[in-house]
């Protein structure tokens, strides 16, 4: 229903959360609805958006792969919000497990696709709302592989390194706008991505073909199959996501980066005291 003359503007503040069907996105949404915030509650698949709905979401199909979908985001801000959004959390990704050496390079573009060329041509979308209304924040959700690389997580690896170069670089030109870009770094956090990673893993990669099976039959596959999983190292659960991406949304000096679990602190402090050598030999034991 779009606002009329006759109808008062919805006072709450608005934000538009990617990747709501599980995990942080789920999380966060939630939490922001308990704020009393508009949620608009985005999700890939269409029966997470009926399930959203009926939880009470203001919820809608958006795909980062999927143009149409982007395209329809700000017509639909339109007749939702009159165009109002406070906050943009790009967060939806999914990742695509494997050698490098064994990564199909169509499965590349396409994680890129959905972890940078989408946030990309959302945020370039929602950047002239923000600047007409005299601010906001756009929060990316990127993660500790954005600058520190492991093994196994060359896709996104590449994808987070892509985003957070992109976003500093954005920050640097949109100086004085009043519109503030935000990097959330979580390091491990349990959610579905591993399931997920998982699929696609099925879906891409030929693993019996590589040079080195013994990799996956011996380590990644029982760690992406694994019904029961132990907690990881440093590991917290979604909420602690949540809570930074709600000071990133109303602190009045929110931080540039987020730095989300001891795994990522310890990363970040390692890679200005390490040589690329000693880096490297660190990664190789997570």
């Amino acid at each position: 229903m779009s606002v009329s003359d006759h109808q008062q503007p919805d006072p709450r503040p608005v934000i538009l959360i990617t990747g709501c069907s599980s995990g942080i996105g789920l999380d966060t949404a939630e939490f922001f609805a308990k704020k009393d915030w508009h949620v608009l509650a985005t999700c890939r698949k269409d029966a997470d958006v009926k399930r959203m709905q009926k939880a009470g979401f203001t919820s809608f199909r958006l795909d980062y792969e999927d143009q149409d979908s982007l395209d329809a985001v700000v017509p639909r801000l339109q007749q939702l919000t009159a165009g109002r959004i406070d906050v943009l959390f790009n967060n939806g990704a999914y990742a695509i497990p494997c050698l490098s050496e064994d990564l199909p390079t169509p499965a590349l573009r396409q994680i890129f696709e959905a972890n940078f060329f989408g946030w990309h041509e959302l945020t370039r979308q929602i950047l002239p709302l923000m600047f007409a209304a005299g601010g906001g924040r756009i929060i990316h959700n990127s993660s500790v592989l954005g600058f520190a690389a492991m093994r196994a997580r060359g896709a996104y690896n590449a994808t987070k390194f892509a985003l957070e170069g992109l976003t500093d670089t954005m920050r640097q030109e949109i100086t004085g706008t009043n519109v503030k870009l935000i990097l959330v770094q979580p390091g491990p956090i349990r959610t579905r991505i591993r399931q997920n990673a998982y699929i696609q893993f099925k879906r891409w990669i030929t693993w019996k073909d590589s040079r080195q099976p013994n990799f996956y039959t011996k380590g990644l596959i029982p760690r992406l199959s694994a019904k029961e999983t132990t907690k990881d190292l440093f590991e917290l659960m979604p909420d602690a996501v949540t809570r930074a991406v709600w000071h990133a949304a109303t602190a009045r000096r929110p931080r540039l980066r987020y730095r989300i679990t001891w795994s990522t602190k310890l990363m970040a402090f390692a890679k200005r005291i390490l040589s690329t050598r000693m880096m490297d030999k660190l990664a190789s034991k997570f």
